[in-house]
């Protein structure tokens, strides 16, 4: 199962990190890392479950079929 929300289609994303290094020298020597959406099990009304972000759980996203 790919990290992507199957409701609202949220996926993966690339950003910097940042240390506090870098503010003081603006030379960035941590890179890039991926940031992941939060996943959580839910189950619809109709018995299945599967998985979906946060912000769709907060809508009622999963609720209304």
């Amino acid at each position: 199962m790919a990290n992507q929300c199957p409701l609202c289609e949220k996926g993966t994303r690339v950003g910097g990190g940042y240390s506090n290094r870098v503010r003081a020298t603006k030379f960035n020597p941590v890179g890039n890392r991926r940031r992941y959406p939060n996943l959580q099990w839910a189950r619809f009304p109709d018995g299945t479950r599967t998985k979906i972000c946060t912000h769709c759980m907060k809508a009622g996203k999963h609720l209304k079929n």
